[in-house]
């Protein structure tokens, strides 16, 4: 059996790795990972491969940046020669990048099978141009491989047969597990001085002290928040006078972001605070790390949800919507959507702070999910 994974973007890579390792239990299937180069930087994408171990692309198409007609065009037209050329019996897409919608149309138009890891997620946004990609992909795919059981419902609810169907868990947790040794015996104060951005003035002075539970972190990068200066702007007031003024706020700046801050003109400003600690996109480990001992999480993030919920971080996320209600409060998780509203996000930020952290593991998010996700694949092509 010849299985094709393919990844295209930052969140994948941490799904992918578990996954690679799980199918080498097999010796009948042959494994063949696609990059589609839809993250091309080193930060944002071949760090990931060096720290989680995973194998270097067989095949990298490089498709690089542009508007999401252009990336999904130009990778349906890479991977079909792929397709043609490998002759796969799976195409493996996973979670909601343009990579994942485009090589599961290709997938289906070459009459290859497809399964889809994340499937069912759903945020109800179709605003969301992920969201989007969730659809189309969990209509196309043959088996939907899903990360809890309000997943496999939004599924039933949209009329997809049993058959089609898996609840295996969360492959995202896979690698928290595997890897939060490594990250736990990391410095917090060597990761931020390590990554430091120019022009940040706690670069030029002594950096603050960093304890477990004396800091905030934060990532900050969806055009729902950083493309208006009007929202933008708001946001960055209540950092500063607010959390920067209690604590430091450990920022892991997306590109997007700061070329928003520079364009609005409010760099200087937040580069200026002193308790605003900004730094380059981190790797897994140092990523994981900053989650591991932070007071409190903001982000918009949905990766960053999952990963506070196991841990039991506080998580005020930035957004009005989430694909992934699981992690929220009320199904006992450690997030709640705050939106941009800065009245909202300060009554949640202050309900944070006195919240005692309290790590909560849904079902199957056990580190296995993985074992199951191969086991389906190859039973189902085994017709079994």
């Amino acid at each position: 059996m010849k299985i094709v994974s393919v990844v295209g973007a930052r969140p994948n890579f941490m799904k992918v790795a578990p996954l690679c390792r799980a199918l080498k239990a097999y010796p009948d299937v042959e494994h063949v990972l696609v990059h589609t180069g839809q993250h091309y930087d080193v930060r944002m994408s071949e760090r990931f491969f060096e720290e989680l171990d995973i194998p270097l692309p067989d095949i990298n198409l490089g498709i690089g940046s542009g508007t999401h007609a252009e990336q999904v065009g130009r990778t349906m037209i890479a991977f079909e020669k792929v397709v043609r050329d490998v002759r796969p019996d799976w195409v493996v897409v996973l979670g909601d990048v343009n990579a994942t919608i485009a090589c599961s149309i290709t997938a289906k138009k070459e009459h290859v099978r497809c399964a889809h890891v994340e499937a069912g997620l759903r945020s109800g946004d179709m605003d969301m141009p992920e969201e989007i990609n969730r659809i189309v992909t969990d209509r196309l795919c043959d088996l939907l491989l899903t990360p809890d059981r309000l997943s496999s419902a939004n599924l039933r609810r949209e009329g997809v047969v049993e058959d089609r169907i898996r609840f295996v868990g969360n492959i995202m947790i896979d690698t928290l597990e595997r890897e939060r040794g490594k990250a736990a015996a990391l410095d917090i104060a060597d990761i931020v001085r390590g990554n430091m951005i120019d022009g940040c003035a706690a670069k030029a002075g002594s950096l603050p002290t960093l304890a477990d539970g004396g800091y905030a972190a934060m990532t900050m990068h969806r055009p729902s928040n950083v493309d208006s200066r009007e929202v933008l702007a708001p946001l960055i007031e209540f950092i500063l006078g607010e959390v920067a003024a209690e604590m430091p706020v450990v920022w892991a700046m997306h590109p997007r972001a700061k070329k928003q801050l520079e364009a609005f003109g409010l760099w200087e400003r937040v580069a200026s605070n002193p308790g605003m600690l900004l730094v380059d996109p981190l790797g897994y480990h140092a990523m994981l790390r900053l989650n591991m001992g932070a007071r409190v999480m903001l982000t918009d993030s949905g990766g960053l949800q999952e990963e506070c919920c196991v841990l039991g971080t506080p998580c005020l996320t930035m957004r009005w919507n989430t694909e992934r209600p699981v992690t929220l409060m009320e199904h006992g998780g450690a997030s709640e959507l705050v939106g941009n509203d800065v009245g909202r996000l300060g009554e949640a930020y202050r309900r944070a702070m006195s919240a005692a952290r309290k790590p909560t593991r849904p079902e199957l998010w056990d580190g296995h999910a993985a074992d199951r996700i191969a086991e389906a694949i190859v039973r189902r092509g085994e017709g079994r």
